[in-house]
């Protein structure tokens, strides 16, 4: 896969302030986001169809991959680059048989034996998580705060690249970089600042102080 995950943008309306979701794009990719997931699971279909057919013109414009949460209909749908999975939906093998085998699929995990399996099923990416504590999803309590030693147990036992995600900032993302993953995901970090397109560009520079690091 030969794109970047350095700065991982999930989208949220509901934790985007006064700024649409398509607002929060924007300035996102102005301040260089890599990757931006579109996830608004509290919408619905036809909301999430409208919204990602808006998110995807502007990424595709831009240059910056699109992938859908969940959804591989909407994924289709709109042409998005792929799909990013987690325990409840649909098999990696099944993503990959529907969106074809250039389609990005990520999938979420919290421990190394589910990263190896993901990896062994076609996982072009993981999503390691929470690694800090997160108000922005319910987690149970095995997934939750599991620490950058988490993290560099799981980029020791994949080969495929891995971004934390849960509770990352520009103050902590250089730890969760340096213990070995590629890339952090955010949604408060950019949704909520105040300018989220600095926000980016602070997340994008501790990225790349965590990776001097190593």
């Amino acid at each position: 896969m030969n794109i970047s995950l350095d700065t991982y943008l999930v989208t949220q309306s509901d934790l985007s302030g006064d700024r649409t979701t398509l607002e929060v794009v924007e300035a996102a990719v102005a301040g260089g986001v890599d990757i931006v997931q579109l996830r608004e699971k509290h919408a619905s279909a036809r909301e999430r169809y409208e919204l990602a057919s808006d998110v995807r013109e502007l990424t595709a414009d831009a240059g910056v991959p699109l992938v859908v949460n969940d959804r591989l209909d909407i994924a289709a749908a709109v042409d998005a680059d792929g799909v990013h999975l987690g325990d409840d939906d649909l098999p990696i093998e099944t993503a990959r048989e529907q969106l074809g085998s250039d389609a990005i699929v990520g999938r979420s995990v919290s421990t190394v034996e589910a990263a190896q399996a993901a990896e062994e099923a076609g996982a072009d990416y993981l999503g390691v998580g929470a690694v800090f504590a997160t108000d922005s999803k319910d987690i149970d309590d095995d997934e939750y705060e599991i620490g950058v030693e988490r993290v560099a147990a799981v980029a020791d036992a994949v080969s495929i690249p891995i971004v934390g995600i849960g509770g990352i900032t520009a103050s902590n993302a250089a730890d969760v970089v340096a213990a070995g993953a590629d890339g952090v995901a955010v949604i408060t970090e950019i949704t909520g600042a105040d300018d989220p397109t600095d926000a980016t560009r602070r997340l994008a520079d501790a990225v790349t102080e965590g990776r001097d690091r190593r």
